[in-house]
C-alpha cells in the first residue's frame, strides 16, 4: 500500500505545479521575494514605506456553486476570475489597490491540466487586478469529493492610505450614484440559477443557443465576474474622492448598498437608468420570480455601485470609461431612514 493507491497521487501534484508556472510568472509585481514552490510567499513592503499611514486590507471568498457550471460544460479556466474577483473587489470597494493573492483548490482528484487551467483563470484574474499571485494550495480529498469536481477559494492583502479609504463617513444627501455595469450573474445566486434552468443543467442543454442572450446559455452564464480595481484607481487619479461605494454581491441590491450608508442617509435608485442584461429578464420569467426577490438575489445589470459629490459626476464617468468599464448615473443619496429605495 501506499499513498497513490489511497487516492492521492504526489507525482501529479508535481506535475501540476509545473504546468501553472508560466500562468503565475505573468502575474508576478517587484515586491515578490522567491518563486513558486516555497512554503510561503514573500512579498516587500518597500513600497509602502512612503505612506503616511497604510491599513493593510483583505477579502476571502470563493465561486459558490458556480462552479457545477465548469464540472458540466468542462470548462475550467474563467471560475478563476471569478474568485479573484469576489475578494479584490472587496479590498478596491474600500480604496485598496491589491497586493497579492493566494488560491485553494480542494478536488476529489489531481488532474494536472484541469488544475493547470484553473490556476491560468486565477492568474488571468491577478493581471487584470494588478496582484500578484504569490501562492496557493491543491488538496486532493479522495473518498470526501467525488474524482471529477473541486472546490475553489482565494484569499488577497491589499493596502490603503488611511485618509484614502472609502467608509461612507463623508456621504451627504445630494450626491450621486454612479453604477458600473456587471458582465452578467457574477458570481451569487447560482443555486436559484440552477434550479430555474434545472433541466438546461447538462452539457447540452448549457450549450443552447438562446437569441435573447446572443450565445449560449452556459456561455453566459459562465462570464466571468468583472473586476473593477482599475476602474477605481482611473476614478482616484482623476482626483475623484468616492465618499461610499458598495459591491454589489449576495444579497444584491437590497443587502449591500445599506451597507455603504450611514445612519440617516438612504439610497434612492431608478431602475430605468440603465438596461438590465437580458439573462436577469429570462431568469425572472421563466422562473417566475418576483422582482424584489430578483434586486433581493442579483447584481441585475450593476456590479459596483460609488456615490460621489454631484461636481465630480462627469469627471467619475469619464475615468471608468477610460478604464474600460461602463458607468451609468442610477440615483442619489437623500436624507430619511437608512437603506435602498428603488423606483
Amino acid at each position: 500500500m501506499d499513498y497513490k493507491k489511497a487516492g492521492v497521487d504526489i507525482e501529479a501534484g508535481y506535475r501540476s505545479v509545473e504546468l501553472m508556472k508560466e500562468y503565475v510568472a505573468q502575474t508576478q509585481r517587484p515586491e515578490v521575494l522567491g518563486g513558486i514552490g516555497g512554503f510561503s510567499g514573500a512579498f516587500s513592503l518597500d513600497k509602502i514605506r512612503s505612506m503616511e499611514h497604510p491599513v493593510l486590507l483583505s477579502g476571502t471568498d470563493g465561486v459558490g456553486t458556480k462552479i457545477k457550471l465548469a464540472f458540466l460544460t468542462d470548462r475550467h479556466d474563467t471560475v478563476g476570475i471569478d474568485c479573484v474577483a469576489m475578494c479584490v473587489n472587496d479590498v478596491a470597494c474600500a480604496g485598496g489597490e491589491p497586493l497579492f493573492f493566494l488560491d485553494y483548490i480542494a478536488c476529489g482528484k489531481n488532474v494536472p491540466e484541469k488544475i493547470a487551467q484553473i490556476v491560468k483563470g486565477v492568474a488571468e484574474g491577478c493581471r487584470q487586478a494588478g496582484a500578484a499571485l504569490v501562492g496557493g494550495e491543491t488538496a486532493e480529498h479522495p473518498g470526501l469529493m467525488p474524482e471529477d469536481e473541486y472546490d475553489l477559494a482565494g484569499f488577497t492583502v491589499g493596502v490603503v492610505e488611511q485618509k484614502d479609504m472609502i467608509d461612507g463617513r463623508g456621504l451627504k444627501a445630494g450626491d450621486v450614484l454612479v453604477g458600473l455595469a456587471s458582465t452578467g450573474v457574477h458570481s451569487n445566486g447560482f443555486s436559484l440559477v440552477r434550479k430555474v434552468f434545472e433541466n438546461e443543467m447538462t452539457a447540452k442543454g448549457l450549450g443552447t443557443y438562446y437569441s435573447e442572450l446572443g450565445g449560449t446559455l452556459g456561455e453566459t452564464l459562465l462570464t466571468p465576474t468583472r473586476i473593477y480595481v482599475g476602474a477605481l484607481k482611473s476614478i482616484r487619479e482623476a482626483g475623484v474622492r468616492v465618499r461610499a461605494c458598495s459591491h454589489i454581491t449576495g444579497g444584491g441590491f437590497y443587502e449591500n448598498v445599506p451597507r455603504m450608508l450611514k445612519e440617516g442617509t438612504r439610497a434612492v435608485i431608478k431602475k430605468d437608468s440603465y438596461e438590465v442584461p437580458a439573462i436577469f429578464r429570462l431568469l425572472a420569467e421563466k422562473g417566475d420570480i418576483p422582482e424584489q426577490m430578483m434586486y433581493n438575489t442579483y447584481n441585475m445589470g450593476i456590479g459596483m455601485i460609488l456615490a460621489v459629490d454631484p461636481a465630480d459626476v462627469e469627471k467619475t464617468v469619464e475615468a471608468a470609461r477610460s478604464a474600460g468599464d461602463t458607468p451609468y448615473v442610477i440615483g442619489h443619496i437623500e436624507a430619511g431612514g437608512r437603506g435602498v429605495v428603488l423606483c
